[in-house]
């Protein structure tokens, strides 16, 4: 594709603007980074934070605006898109309101190259690709305070881009700063392909980045743990395992790292979580100067009734009634009226029912109250738009992720640790231990459930696990039925938007579709 120039405005605020239907538009401004700094010291400081921002907003001027022209600001953020993607087309999580394609990924049906959720995500994938390769080209121009941090935390940001464009799509075009302002059409990379330069890309900086850094910036840790989560996925995305690299990773989160799990799982998810010490790398979200439809306000005022909830609890002043879990979930956890878990108590059951006969139904299913807008230590005002950041990736995670690694025996992995660490994210929710004997991979996948639904992971669990596509494994209405049924092996990519193919010649579109 094209290249998205930058553009940058040295008034009194800075902004990075772009759309993929004009991949060619020269700069209204174009300043030298020198010229930039000796405008405005900060200068870098407030482009890198705006690339962190387009994993969470739509645009620079709030809800209603959008970085990329013709998507809808509040439905097109990238975490709105990887939680639509991820959750909505799993087993756990479903929504009822049917908006022109929505259907088709809540029922794992009918998906087509023109269904708008796929171009989102495609959109916002090739949107922060092209404003990191900018910066990136620039950088070594001007001579700054941490030039090297700044470039590796670009170069992570456009990685994580990449990751997700692996994860769904399974290929596209590789854009970088080498064929920066390149005029002909870009060809059409594999997975492999992608995948390599992902891995070559965090391997580089890997080194080099700090192992700290402010909060929801990238550091080592959050390096790593991408790189874990590359390597673990690595037989899906390329056909050769990669368990030893993913484990090496992961403990390095795990024994060099500070984080520590919670107390309370509730924590995680509320208004105050900035002071969680489990979060490693968190999407930041603010109810008042940063405010979006697309970051977690999608997940608590989705999952809230303002006609049978009470709001104020959740720290929300309004709910939209769309999403709610089903039996795939809940039930994972037995009866939810005596389980100790804590988890178990995340679902709102009043005037709901247990079975989802019909996912249009609000009433049909248990709505999630995983994500509050509450603070948990600290009193927080009801706000329109939530304020409670996302965990895109946690030390719980790594922990789990460690016991799968060591049940599919990766070199140097110890089953007695593995246990170790399952049982210390079942005690942190008072659920009951387990023993040797019960820790086996179907063990894993159920309690990736328990534990990480609704944050993005699920449909690459089943995925790695062989249990999305055919009939090995069925939940309420995949394949848009009731009761579940199989869905073809294609499914496991999404088809390439429309817009995307007709765009750029060289892309082709994912068998099947």
């Amino acid at each position: 594709m094209k290249n998205v120039q930058l553009l940058i405005l040295a008034l009194a605020m800075l902004g990075i603007a772009a759309c993929t239907d004009e991949l060619n538009t020269e700069p209204e401004v174009q300043l030298s980074l020198d010229e930039l700094l000796d405008r405005d010291p900060n200068a870098i400081e407030g482009i890198v934070s705006r690339l962190y921002a387009s994993f969470a907003l739509s645009g620079p001027d709030g809800s209603g605006s959008s970085d990329i022209r013709g998507d809808d600001p509040g439905e097109s953020p990238f975490l709105r898109g990887i939680i639509n993607l991820q959750d909505f087309t799993a087993d756990g999580m479903k929504n009822r309101w049917g908006d022109d394609g929505l259907d088709q990924l809540t029922t794992t049906s009918s998906w087509d190259a023109n269904n708008k959720f796929f171009r989102y995500l495609f959109n916002r994938v090739y949107y922060t690709i092209p404003q990191c390769n900018n910066l990136i080209s620039v950088l070594g121009s001007a001579d700054f305070e941490d030039e090297e941090t700044i470039a590796s935390e670009t170069r992570f940001l456009r990685a994580l881009a990449y990751y997700y464009l692996i994860d769904t799509f399974g290929k596209g075009v590789l854009a970088t700063e080498e064929n920066l302002g390149q005029t002909e059409f870009l060809p059409e990379v594999s997975r492999q392909v992608l995948f390599d330069y992902v891995e070559s890309e965090l391997l580089a900086i890997e080194p080099v980045i700090p192992t700290t850094n402010d909060y929801g910036r990238a550091n080592r840790y959050v390096v790593d743990m991408l790189l874990a989560k590359l390597y673990l996925n690595a037989e899906v995305y390329t056909g050769t395992a990669r368990w030893n690299d993913a484990l090496f990773y992961v403990n390095k989160i795990i024994t060099e790292g500070p984080y520590m799990l919670e107390e309370d799982f509730v924590q995680l998810f509320s208004g105050d979580n900035d002071t969680s010490q489990e979060i490693i790398f968190p999407l930041i979200a603010d109810p008042l100067t940063s405010q979006s439809f697309g970051n977690t306000t999608y997940l608590v005022n989705g999952s809230l009734s303002a006609d049978t909830m009470p709001l104020a609890e959740f720290g929300a002043t309004d709910g939209w009634q769309g999403h709610r879990a089903t039996p795939a979930w809940y039930g994972l956890f037995g009866s939810l009226a005596t389980s100790t878990d804590d988890r178990a108590a995340l679902f709102w059951t009043d005037g709901h029912n247990f079975e989802m006969a019909d996912y249009r139904t609000w009433t049909d299913g248990y709505p999630c109250i995983k994500f509050r807008n509450a603070g948990f230590a600290t009193e927080l005002p009801p706000t329109s738009f939530s304020g409670t950041d996302f965990p895109l990736f946690r030390l719980a995670d790594a922990y789990l992720m460690y016991a799968e690694l060591a049940l599919r025996g990766a070199s140097g992995a110890d089953m007695s640790t593995a246990l170790g660490y399952v049982n210390q994210v079942r005690e942190r929710s008072n659920a009951s231990t387990i023993d040797m004997a019960e820790l086996d991979l179907d063990f894993i996948i159920d309690e990736r459930a328990r534990e990480l639904n609704f944050e993005g992971h699920r449909r690459s669990d089943l995925i790695r696990f062989g249990m999305f596509t055919g009939s090995t494994y069925i939940w309420p209405w995949k394949g848009n039925t009731p009761n579940g049924t199989s869905i073809p092996d294609h499914y496991r990519l999404f088809p390439i938007p429309e817009p995307a193919l007709q765009g750029n010649p060289n892309l082709t579109q994912n068998p099947g579709y």
